[in-house]
This record gives structure tokens, sequence and C-alpha cells, in this order.
């Protein structure tokens, strides 16, 4: 593998996983621009927290995304509106850490907005944590079975990482090895 051969990259993965740790670290390695699906899935111009973005809007800026020769999407969905990107990924990463480690992760990073430390353009509040701890925890349960079932037929192109730092290391071990 070759930094020219990851152009478009799907990760997925729980609340708190390194989604966009990874997506992050990606674009910057490989100079392509990443996008956050919660960017898209919910309506960032309303008052509370929790309102979902109009659908067609949604979907066309998803495809907008995914016309582009490169990019690195990343978020929890897996439905219908973002299957193409799993169609179109040339890597899939799916990331699996504990959960615990996940609702630390998701806590610390609501601590971090409230203090200021991090860009918060959500309107969270404890409920909405509590509510989001819950629906991690279902998802680690439930969803990602699911989400394994589904993939089964990109089994050639998905990786599942428990630890992103580590994928991190062997990513940038395979592409200088190959280079």
């Amino acid at each position: 593998m070759s930094k020219s051969t990851l152009k478009k990259i799907r990760i997925i993965g729980g609340s708190g996983s390194g989604k966009s740790f990874l997506a992050k670290k990606l674009s910057k390695f490989l100079n392509i621009e990443h996008c956050d699906l919660d960017d898209l899935f919910w309506d960032s111009n309303a008052n509370t927290y929790g309102i979902k973005a109009v659908t067609e809007i949604r979907n066309k800026k998803l495809n907008q995304i995914l016309e582009n020769n490169s990019w690195i999407v990343e978020g929890v969905y897996y439905r219908e509106w973002t299957h193409k990107s799993f169609i179109e990924a040339d890597r899939i990463f799916l990331l699996t850490p504990n959960v615990y480690l996940q609702h630390w992760r998701v806590t610390f990073r609501f601590v971090k907005r409230k203090l200021g430390l991090e860009k918060n353009n959500k309107k969270d509040n404890i409920k909405s944590l509590i509510e989001l701890i819950r629906w991690n925890h279902q998802y680690t349960k439930k969803i990602l079975s699911e989400i394994k079932t589904i993939s089964a037929d990109f089994d050639n192109k998905i990786y599942a990482c428990k630890n992103v730092n580590n994928l991190i290391t062997s990513l940038n071990k395979e592409v200088y090895e190959k280079s």
C-alpha cells in the first residue's frame, strides 16, 4: 500500500472511539479533506441540541463530498444515506475500543467543551451527555453487530481496530516500507 492507494477512506465507530482523531491524522498525513458526518446529520443552526438537518440537504452534501477524487468520511452512521461511502471507499476502518474507554472520552470531551478548551458548536448539556453515553452503550451491544453484518460485503477493505494509535503506527510503517 502507498499513499496513492488511500484516496477514499470511511471511518466508523461509536462515540469516543477515535473517529475524529484518526480522520484528522489521516487528513494531515495524506493531505485529504475529512468530513464528520455529524456536521451533515445535525442542524448546526438550530437553537437546541439534537435537531436533525433536512434529509435532502444532508444527502446532497454527502453526495457532493463523495464525488471528489479523494475524501475521508467519519461517523457512526451506517444506514442507507451513507451506504455509498462504504461502496466507494478504498479502505474502511471499524473502530472498536472498550466501551468504557469511549464513555470516558465522551465525558472528557464534554468537560473540555464546557470549559471552553475545545470548540463547541453543539448545544449539549448534562442530559444530552447521559443520553449519548446510553446510546453509545447500546451501539456497542447491538448496532456494532449490525454494522459487522452489513459490512461483510466489504470484507476485503475493512480493518477492525481497537487501538487507533496502533493503527496509525501500522499505517505509517506500511506506507514507508512500500514506498
